[in-house]
């Protein structure tokens, strides 16, 4: 029995944050039978927030174990003793001071205070040391629940896992929290401080990214060296996770840090108003006043002077004063068309870096961390699988995975090899990847053009507008070169740029146009296999 209980704790190791495991799992005395879980809980209060927030978790983890479906397994929870009471916390003390014990205030109608579980309270106590006493365990508790509740959330709630352990400071109505990286007042709010969704924390580091992570590591902190990054990579490899993390981080280590975060078409936008209102000074000063700026995709600005201009002007405020800038593209410094010289200049001051594919170990990695943030237990089986057939970008590991876990839930069963193979007939197109004649053919279906029409040196729209649209799914899926796509339609690579640049910004406006493109881009992608 006991050997049967340490399989499921490891299952649920894997599946939940170790800070979550310590508190509330690590101090349980479990019976294991044939049919389920007798599990004792330190106090009626971990009873029932086991009973309320982890029966499921809970059932899933065991049910490899005992060869049983999850809804098969019986999972009861007792408390050791029947007091609703708080238990006693440790209070810290010196080196050669005895210890002592310091118990809270009963709640209305309990019974005495009784000892709870020395791990459980000293988890807790670790994490608050700086709390009062009398509301530590209810803000511990309040502190989790709320970081599992975004764990079921969705995918992207791996941030308040760390949340979760980090115990942020306590909450009051003499010390409201910080919530935006800007004053309001003095500052357009591009990022709120709590709203980033990325940190260096749920970032799987390999290979193909190491130069990229240290590089973005080091200019987030206030004694690094790089004060100038450029990132570049195809898209869906995690460009934007990684400017992302850079602000998070910056805004927790210097509280008050002035950080704008925002992509190039938003710059453009609010360079547009501020020119129709005649606001240009005060568009610029807003700038000038950040400390950090992360500007993304900034391939929008080619052939775009004036904004180039202003661009150019706020970089060179923003590098003569010590501040920092981090661009991302989804093409390097010198593919970049018809951008003023001095800007690229810029662009290359600092670090530059591209963001590769992930190898194998790497994919596996992303996996398990995936599965562990959506809290279910991946097979090791079932992970090598998924890592071998999906060699794409790390969205299409995620939409894999999280059809998987959704087809699992809804036929009341655990991820299995059979269940991994027949979502997996959905994308394993993907994981080879198009060529180049299978796009070129779909695309003149759908546009209803022939070969002969897209080589061509025609100018018409629908010529043109799908010409571009095989620019842009050849980029996207498959790893030609920009020179090597040119050369099939006998085209420079800066004519490959200048027609995936086009497509995107019509895709990002959502104009007729790019409603037009994204219907038959969906179309083609979902005929030829491929990860939308």
């Amino acid at each position: 029995m006991r050997e049967q209980w340490s399989e499921i704790s490891e299952n649920l190791k894997k599946m939940l944050h170790s800070g979550v495991f310590k508190v509330w799992i690590a101090p349980l005395q479990a019976h294991v039978h044939a049919g389920g879980l007798l599990l004792t809980a330190p106090n009626a209060f971990v009873a029932s927030w086991l009973e309320g927030k982890m029966l499921a978790t809970l059932r899933e983890a065991a049910a490899p174990v005992l060869g049983l479906e999850p809804a098969a397994v019986e999972v009861r929870i007792t408390a050791a003793t029947d007091t609703h009471a708080q238990p006693a916390f440790a209070r810290p003390v010196a080196d050669g001071q005895p210890q002592t014990t310091q118990t809270s205030t009963p709640m209305p109608g309990a019974s005495a205070q009784q000892p709870t579980h020395p791990q459980f309270a000293a988890t807790v106590q670790t994490a608050h040391t700086s709390r009062d006493e009398a509301d530590s365990f209810a803000h511990a508790s309040a502190v989790l629940n709320a970081a599992f509740s975004g764990l079921a959330a969705g995918s992207d709630r791996s941030c308040a896992n760390q949340d979760a352990t980090a115990a942020p400071a306590p909450y009051s109505a003499a010390r409201p929290p910080i919530q935006a990286t800007l004053p309001i007042s003095s500052a357009p709010a591009y990022r709120l401080a709590t709203n980033w969704r990325y940190s260096f924390a749920d970032f799987v580091v390999g290979p193909t990214n190491n130069m990229a992570v240290a590089a973005a590591q080091d200019v987030s902190r206030s004694s690094g060296c790089v004060r100038t990054l450029f990132m570049n990579s195809a898209p869906g490899l995690g460009k934007t996770h990684l400017a992302q993390a850079v602000g998070r981080a910056i805004a927790e280590e210097r509280t008050g840090a002035r950080v704008g975060y925002l992509t190039a078409e938003d710059f453009a936008s609010r360079f547009v108003a501020a020119l129709r209102t005649h606001d240009i000074e005060n568009f610029k000063s807003r700038f000038r006043d950040l400390d950090v700026l992360l500007l993304e995709d900034v391939h929008f600005l080619q052939g775009k002077e004036k904004m180039q201009d202003m661009a150019l002007a706020v970089v060179k405020s923003l590098q003569a004063k010590g501040g920092r800038v981090i661009f991302t593209s989804s093409f390097s410094p010198r593919d970049l068309q018809k951008v003023d010289s001095q800007l690229v200049s810029h662009f290359c001051s600092g670090i530059l870096t591209d963001i590769g594919r992930p190898n194998e170990d790497m994919r596996r990695n992303i996996l398990e961390h995936k599965a562990k943030s959506y809290q279910v237990l991946l097979p090791d089986s079932v992970c090598e699988l998924l890592a071998c057939r999906l060699d794409g970008d790390v969205r299409q590991m995620e939409s894999c995975l999280n059809s998987l876990i959704f087809k699992a839930r809804l036929l009341n069963c655990g991820l299995n090899l059979d269940l991994a193979m027949e979502v997996l007939s959905q994308y394993t197109e993907i994981s080879s990847g198009p060529d180049l004649p299978t796009i070129v053919r779909l695309v003149c279906e759908s546009y209803g053009l022939n070969e002969r029409q897209l080589n061509s040196r025609s100018r018409r729209k629908e010529c043109v507008i799908g010409r571009n649209t095989v620019y842009f799914l050849a980029r996207k899926h498959t790893e030609l070169t920009l020179e090597e796509i040119g050369e099939k339609f006998n085209r420079r690579h800066s004519t490959v740029i200048k027609g995936i640049t086009s497509v995107e910004r019509e895709l990002s406006k959502e104009t007729t146009l790019g409603r037009q493109i994204a219907r038959a881009v969906k179309l083609i992608e979902r005929n030829a296999g491929m990860g939308a």
